[in-house]
């Protein structure tokens, strides 16, 4: 995508424009399990690797000639790091999806998601298998005080019918049902409920493409429709406001919703214009 080849590009596309080579692909659907292997079947498995290293080098030349490896080391940096594959207890509830805003309701979620992950993590388990989310948010809504009444639940596994995991729902439903308001975990306001400028989300999105077609980049690469109309109501803690893409992108799109410049048309040109 940073290499100007739009939103996604297969393998075989890359092979012919960059290796200027043909892969052959009638053994594409062989039975592989089948053996000896064909010398087809070879010829194909081999050219899943053979022309990466021509590839390679072409886009990491393309990259250092337009500027952009930092733009690849920015997006590659979290997969990077190791903080990313760490789940804290405290935040597992953000992962459930709920479509209820309920304070009291989120607490309980919050307390049973924290128990559920630590308990997981202690014993090297799948979360699913101490209970699955659907089951958390049904013991988030009934709310069992006894063990008899979470007995009664029809979405939790025998797994989570052990003693040791059924101390623990139950000791999570009454710390979240004891929660102070202020500790209660608050839910972001829906993009739909954003005051969207309509007008000021179509000036964006014609800001986005001759930015995108400046820099020969697909469009979704810098920003998201959603990410558009939440700038338009005035959000800016946005991965598109932030990095190479507030150089790109982002600068722009705040000073043209500031009123600071203005955009004017020239044939098939768009230019953004000082004011």
């Amino acid at each position: 995508m940073v290499c100007g080849f739009g939103e996604q590009v297969g393998y075989e596309t890359l092979v012919k424009k960059i290796a200027k080579a043909n892969l052959d692909k009638t053994s594409r659907f062989t039975d592989w399990s089948r053996r000896p292997l064909t010398e087809a079947q070879k010829d194909y498995a081999l050219a899943d690797v053979t022309h990466l290293r021509v590839i390679y080098e072409w886009l990491a030349a393309q990259l250092k000639k337009n500027g952009r490896a930092e733009w690849v080391a920015e997006e590659l940096a979290m997969l990077t790091e190791p903080e990313t594959y760490t789940i804290h207890p405290d935040e597992a509830w953000m992962r459930i999806k709920t479509r209820t805003t309920s304070g009291r309701f989120l607490a309980v979620v919050k307390a049973l998601a924290r128990f559920r992950e630590a308990y997981a993590q202690a014993q090297n388990v799948p979360r699913s298998r101490v209970m699955k989310d659907d089951a958390l948010l049904e013991l988030a809504s009934t709310r069992p005080t006894t063990a008899e009444e979470l007995g009664r639940s029809r979405l939790l596994l025998r797994e989570g019918r052990k003693a040791e995991i059924v101390d623990g729902i139950l000791a999570a439903v009454k710390a979240g049902v004891e929660m102070r308001a202020e500790d209660m975990p608050r839910v972001e306001t829906p993009r739909e409920q954003l005051q969207v400028n309509p007008a000021l989300a179509d000036l964006l999105r014609v800001l986005l493409k001759a930015k995108s077609e400046s820099l020969g980049v697909a469009p979704r690469l810098i920003a998201s429709t959603a990410d558009l109309d939440a700038i338009a109501a005035g959000e800016r803690n946005l991965p598109a406001l932030g990095g190479w893409r507030r150089e790109a992108f982002g600068d722009d799109a705040i000073r043209l919703c500031k009123g600071e410049i203005a955009l004017s048309a020239k044939g098939n040109e768009v230019r953004v214009v000082q004011l």
